[in-house]
This record gives C-alpha cells, structure tokens and sequence, in this order.
C-alpha cells in the first residue's frame, strides 16, 4: 500500500508538526510529550475539555481544539491509544482553574490511561465516556459499546457549555444527555492500512460490505454483498432508532461521516436517503454535519450518527465555535 510519508517512525511527529504550521492561529502544538493545545486564552475558572485517542482518525481529535470545543488533545500513535503522562501534561497546560473534563471514546486502552492521568492530575477533573456504536452490545466486545462518531456532538456540544462558563458538574451533565441521546453506526467497502503494517488490517472481497465496523477496522456485525444505498441507510437508521427511541416526532442532528476514503459525492447522496428515511419515521432532521470527521485512515466507507435534540442541545450545537476542522459564527 503506498503511503505518502517519509518514514514509518516519523509520520506522526511530522504530521502534527505540519497541524501547527497549518494553523498556528487556532493551536499550539507539544512534540514532546505530544499534545496540542488552544492557542486563544480561555477565561478563568473555565472547565478545560481534553480529549485524545490513536491518530489515523483525523480530524478527530486535535482538528476539534479551539474556541467553543476542545481545550486540548493528545494523540497517539496510529490506532494506539496516548499515554498517561501525555494526557497529564495536555490538562495541565489547559487547566484554567475550573476542572478537567475528560472526553473518552470507549476502547480499554483509551478508558484506562485517562483514569490513570485523572488520578494524577492535582485538581479537580471528571469524565465522559462515549459509548454510541449500537452494533456492538456488551456480551460482544469486553468494554461494551465502542465509542464512535457522537463524539463530535459531545465535543461540540459541551465545548459551548464550558465556553458559556457551565461549571464542571454540569459539563459533565450535558455531555452524558448528548452521548445517551445519540447511536451510531459504521458499514466499510475496504480496509485501511496502519503505516507500520504495510498492509490491509483485514481483508474483504471487492462486492463485499463489513456491517457495523469499528473506526479500527474491528469487524462488525457480519459481512455481506454491497447492497444499494437507500438499503444500507435503511438498516442504519433502523438500529440507531432501536437503540435510542428516536422515532415519530423526533428532532435529530444526522452526521454522515466519511471513513477517509469516500468522496463527497457519495456522502450527500447517502445524507439524502438518511434525510428520506427520517421523514418517512415522522423523524426531523434540524441539524446535520457532512463529512470526514472520524476518520479510518483510507478506508472506503462511511458512519451515520443521529443525536436526538432538545431546546438546550440544539442551541449548544448552534454556539460559534473556532477549529481547523469545523468553523462558524
């Protein structure tokens, strides 16, 4: 698989160097330990939110630090969670005296080393743990359900709270609203391909479909032939709908987002047969987001998440907000 890197040991420091050049007006950046950071000054006694996981699923997590979304984020080699005393040094440099807010997505390694750099951290700090893929249940993965896309609701959503000056409890609050309100779930037509493997994580047929995948390439709920898109959608909507009892009369926010490889030809088309099949559920959608946004590497594939919203969410959701990845007034 061709890759457009130097070395193998060097991708990501090169990568988030070229993050901070590229917008050095929104971030700073922290090659040792690796972390980034906002670079406008939040105010004091403002909830810092620091979030992270493995890179190769940008622009999940560092495209998201800036005004009105994250404070900080540490990322970790490709599909590898950071460590410790990375999350530890990113809360500190973002700690505006308000408390830490963790955003975790929900894989072991992940869960783990936030908690260990919570019980470190000297002030107060709490957390968030994104659990939105219903194609896993518990009985089938050992953490429960993976977390997946809805975190970008999350990060948005309680990055407007902290920036209205909501304290740390009701950060927290709010956040566990979004994640509970939400359900997502990812279907791959390839594989993606870690640097350091040089080849396919796991092979598929070129008429086949993984259905469920996980943003690691995990597999999902089974394997079939590529079926049309109003199909796939169909079968999408209903499992999210299952799982959070959004249904006739419901106001939702649809992300369709983008695995890395698929063009945005496709991913409007598939938004207008989510669109479609919301209005033949009673189901409204007010608010949407796509594009590639969490991200497989190279994969060929595409998420839908649907949060249902309230008054408050979809007023969060409307805050201005200051990011490389997503920016409006």
């Amino acid at each position: 698989m061709k890759k457009l890197i130097n070395g193998v040991d060097e991708v990501l420091s090169e990568s988030l160097r070229g993050f901070g050049i590229a917008h050095s007006d929104l971030v700073e950046v922290s090659l040792e330990p690796r972390f980034v950071t906002r670079r406008a000054k939040a105010p004091d006694e403002k909830v810092a939110l620091v979030s992270g996981g493995g890179s190769g699923h940008e622009p999940l997590h560092a495209g998201f630090v800036g005004i009105g979304m994250l404070d900080a984020a540490c990322p970790g080699e490709v599909f590898t969670s950071p460590t410790p005393d990375q999350m530890l040094a990113a809360a500190s440099a973002a700690d505006c005296g308000g408390g830490i807010l963790w955003i975790v997505k929900n894989y072991a390694g992940d869960v783990m080393n936030f908690e260990m750099a919570g019980e470190m951290f000297e002030g107060q700090c709490a957390m968030i743990l994104t659990n939105d893929d219903v194609a896993v249940e518990s009985s089938l993965h050992s953490q429960g359900r993976r977390g997946v896309a809805a975190t970008i609701a999350v990060e948005k959503i309680v990055g407007a709270a902290a920036e209205r000056g909501d304290d740390l409890a009701a950060c927290q609050s709010v956040g566990e609203r979004v994640n509970s309100a939400s359900g997502s779930m990812g279907i791959a037509l390839t594989s993606c391909t870690v640097p350091a493997a040089g080849k396919p994580t796991f092979d598929i047929g070129a008429d086949e479909i993984e259905i469920g995948v996980g943003i690691h390439g995990e597999p999902g709920r089974r394997r079939e032939q590529l079926r049309t898109a109003d199909e796939l959608v169909g079968e999408l909507v209903e499992a999210i709908v299952a799982s959070t009892g959004a249904g006739q009369g419901s106001e939702v926010l649809a992300i369709v987002n983008g695995m890395g490889g698929t063009p945005l030809l496709e991913l409007y088309l598939l938004f207008d047969a989510v669109s479609r099949e919301c209005d033949s559920r009673g189901m409204t959608i007010s608010r949407s987001l796509v594009g590639n946004f969490c991200t497989s590497l190279e994969m060929q594939g595409f998420s839908l998440t649907l949060t249902k919203l309230d008054d408050e969410l979809r007023e969060l959701w409307d805050a201005p907000v200051r990011t490389a990845a997503l920016n409006w007034n």
